[in-house]
């Protein structure tokens, strides 16, 4: 449970991101006038993936939350005459794909544009020779991600992410990052790499098919290189129109970035936020040069991540007596680099306000670790600092305790039945055992209790008392001062990864030096836990073993000042570390990298609508509850403060969106 001491001592340094195969964000959307025949939602439909060889084939995907019809439309190659197709089907469901033949022969190097039946044009993509070969394909998310050779093209009719590199050249994270077309026609750049990536050979083009591509450098003014974190802007020598777009090509002839806007859609200007990843929208001011100042409304251009900034849905309700939302304290900035929300625009307030009042907690804050069970992904575990432990299922849209196993949620306590857990982090065990880490006895709150207790949910009784205990305290001296607020800074979250996972990836076992092998701690189960610090947001590996022993393998670096939740992700195969608005509210996806270590791998914010609060929890959904290439993501405010006082969200403590399969 941070405080106002801890988050000034934290909030001042967060990493900066590298890039995650597999969610990263880019777009185009319609390049020409949306005739009154168009269906609704086609821009919402992008070219995912496409092969030059063989049969030449493409893959569309509807990015939207409605099926789209493309009855009578059309393709073309770089002669850019269109001609008709025959897709798999004719409607594409929401978040679905269809594929077709080209009936024109693509070429080593070409182009691919779609168009609705009236003419207008839906998106383009260009390659280099050699590029669509095996396919070339949106890794980083489908129909949004940066476009890259794939590995294979096996994925054609459904996710890219099995067939994407494992890694994104740097020279992706250039991004188009604000546009204007009153007059001067401006375009910016950003790069949100951690090198400095050469422009000089790039091109830009709009959406006219009759206009020839332009350099960079050819422009004024002369832009050659854009520094790691930098920006860089030009005038289109071109025009650009009141509904336009610009497309962004490397020294290749490829398509890296795209933006398209609606009718003065950019004025004074379109701009991302978050620089370089967010979705486009029309701002206030234009701030070309500089960060982007995210002050305008929704609308305008769209692409690199979404149509729209979506829509904070639900909540309501009046406060409960004794029930006390509390307002955030110590928000840090978000980290240099930091990618945005992958998954849907909207997000649902997702339980009922003052939910989880308790004798020990009446104001009814404090509610901390989240995690899906594995087994049972219809149940998510919640933990409340205040030693209670939720089993709650979904009703209605929003999640509420299990009544078959406690309507009011259970006590937990330390082995003997002894004290109350300051409960903050949980996880999921393979053997379908809730761990649970304390960071302190609440009965005496000043001195450090850094314990992962092992907690069997069906036991009965109305309190459970753990199966083992084990206690890492004296590893963390900083933390024993005799101070509330420093020994409130330990186990603040704790994921289960599966051996499987270290293994297969090659983890390197810091206590050999070589590669990581289970039959080496046969007390272990068959994975280990990782346990974050709040303190300094680094995790901690330990193999917890049966006896009630345990084996450290040292510390992890997150990149980032504190850490909040912890947790294993399958569907993307990586380790996730959440801060909440200490680092301004991000997720940091981790990996083992060639080197045999885990590293951080990407991070990225929470959805725009979200409230920058003490969002302590955070879980996503199994990969086999997807619907449409989505699957829930759920947050816990801490301090149930939401947007303030008045506000819907005042007195909630779940928020659940979505997050890409």
């Amino acid at each position: 449970m941070p405080t106002s001491h801890s988050r000034a001592r934290v909030a001042s340094v967060c990493a900066a991101a590298l890039t995650l195969s597999g969610l990263l964000l880019t777009g185009m959307l319609a390049a020409q006038p949306a005739a009154a025949a168009d269906p609704a939602g086609y821009p919402d439909v992008r070219i995912n993936e496409v092969t030059s060889s063989s049969n030449d084939t493409v893959e569309l995907h509807n990015t939207g939350s409605t099926a789209v019809s493309i009855s009578g439309w059309k393709m073309s190659d770089d002669g850019f005459s269109p001609q008709s197709f025959t897709p798999s089907s004719g409607t594409i469901p929401a978040g679905g794909f269809v594929t077709f033949n080209s009936p024109k022969g693509l070429g080593d190097s070409d182009k691919l544009v779609i168009y609705t039946s009236s003419g207008t044009v839906v998106d383009r993509v260009d390659w280099a020779t050699g590029k669509a070969k095996p396919a070339m394909a949106r890794c980083g998310g489908d129909g949004s991600g940066t476009w890259v050779t794939a590995t294979s093209a096996s994925t054609f009719g459904a996710s890219n992410a099995s067939g994407c590199p494992s890694s994104i050249p740097a020279a992706s994270r250039v991004r188009i990052n604000e546009v204007t077309s009153n007059g001067s026609d401006t375009v910016e750049l950003y790069n949100g790499g951690t090198s400095a990536v050469s422009v000089g050979s790039w091109k830009y083009v709009d959406s006219d098919t009759s206009h020839a591509p332009v350099s960079i450098s050819s422009s004024s003014p002369s832009a050659t290189s854009i520094p790691a974190g930098g920006y860089v802007t030009f005038n289109s020598t071109i025009g650009l129109g009141d509904n336009d777009s610009v497309l962004l090509v490397d020294s290749s002839g490829t398509t890296t970035d795209s933006v398209t806007w609606a009718t003065d859609g950019a004025k004074p200007s379109d701009e991302r936020c978050v620089d370089g990843t967010g979705w486009f929208r029309t701002a206030a001011t234009a701030t070309l040069g500089s960060a982007n100042s995210c002050s305008g409304g929704s609308g305008g251009g769209t692409g690199g991540g979404g149509t729209g900034t979506g829509q904070l849905l639900g909540g309501g309700g009046s406060l409960t007596s004794g029930c006390t939302p509390e307002a955030p304290s110590g928000s840090g900035s978000t980290p240099t680099g930091t990618l945005a929300w992958p998954g849907g625009p909207d997000v649902t307030i997702a339980d009922n306000v003052c939910a989880f009042t308790t004798s020990t907690g009446p104001e009814g804050r404090d509610l901390s670790g989240l995690a899906f069970d594995p087994a049972n992904p219809s149940v998510l575990w919640a933990a409340k600092n205040k030693n209670w432990l939720y089993k709650l299922v979904k009703s209605n849209g929003k999640w509420i305790p299990d009544a078959s196993w406690s309507a009011n949620g259970k006590q937990i306590r330390f082995a003997g039945g002894s004290g109350e857990p300051d409960a903050e982090g949980l996880t999921v065990g393979s053997n379908g055992h809730v761990y649970v880490t304390s960071e302190r006895d609440n009965t005496k709150n000043t001195a450090p209790k850094d314990t992962i207790l092992e907690f069997d949910p069906s036991a009965t009784g109305s309190t459970l008392t753990p199966v083992h205990q084990w206690d890492m305290t004296s590893q963390f001296p900083q933390l024993n001062t005799g101070s509330k607020d420093d020994a409130n800074l330990g186990f603040e979250g704790v994921g289960y990864v599966p051996d499987s996972w270290l293994t297969a990836n090659g983890w390197v076992d810091p206590l050999t030096g070589t590669a990581y092998n289970p039959a080496d701690y046969p007390l272990h189960g068959s994975g280990l836990f990782l346990a974050g610090l709040e303190w300094d947001g680094s995790l901690h590996v330990y193999g917890l073993n049966s006896s009630g022993t345990f084996t450290t393998f040292g510390a992890i670096g997150t990149g980032k000042a504190s850490v909040m939740d912890v947790t294993y992700d399958a569907a993307t195969q990586r380790l996730v570390a959440t801060c909440d608005n200490t680092c301004g509210g991000t997720h940091t996806f981790m990996k083992v990298n060639a080197s045999g270590a885990i590293v951080p791998d990407a991070t990225y914010t929470d959805p725009e609508v979200m409230p920058t609060d003490n969002l302590e929890g955070f879980a996503m959904a199994p990969a086999s509850t997807c619907v449409n290439g989505f699957r829930e993501a759920v947050w816990s405010d801490d301090g149930i403060y939401g947007f303030g006082s008045g506000s819907s969200s005042y007195g909630h403590a779940l928020y659940s969106g979505t997050f890409p399969c």
